[in-house]
């Protein structure tokens, strides 16, 4: 399990290169932290694992765990991602409508991450 502010799991070690490559877990399920249909859910997903595959990132399936606000537990199909550059990753949160992600380097420490607005010009 992957955890925030904690090195990268022992079972995850062989998804990534070396202490360089990034990853990152991200999921395409309920956008704007809104519940969405199972349907429209997994459609979503189906398109954020097109996307995915489309840039050549190295993925294993996984399952997004947590507590709301309100303390009760979530779950959601997610993706451990490795071998995509951080900024692409930000793309596709921002693309897929997610509050977070969670990313890091190689063996290293977990840190949550809130892509960055996404810069317009006029």
């Amino acid at each position: 399990m992957i955890r925030i502010g904690e090195p990268l799991p022992p079972g995850l070690h062989g998804c990534v290169k070396d202490n360089r490559t990034p990853w990152g877990f991200i999921t395409a399920w309920n956008p704007s932290a809104q519940q969405s249909s199972r349907a429209r859910n997994r459609e979503r997903q189906r398109e954020l694992l097109a996307a995915l595959r489309e840039r050549g990132a190295r993925l294993c399936p996984g399952m997004g765990v947590g507590a709301n606000d309100g303390g009760n537990a979530w779950r959601e199909p997610s993706l451990f991602v490795a071998g995509l550059d951080f900024d692409s990753m930000d793309e596709l949160a921002r693309r897929f409508e997610q509050a977070a992600i969670v990313r890091g380097l190689g063996r290293g420490t977990a840190e949550l991450r809130e892509p960055a607005p996404e810069i317009r010009s006029h």
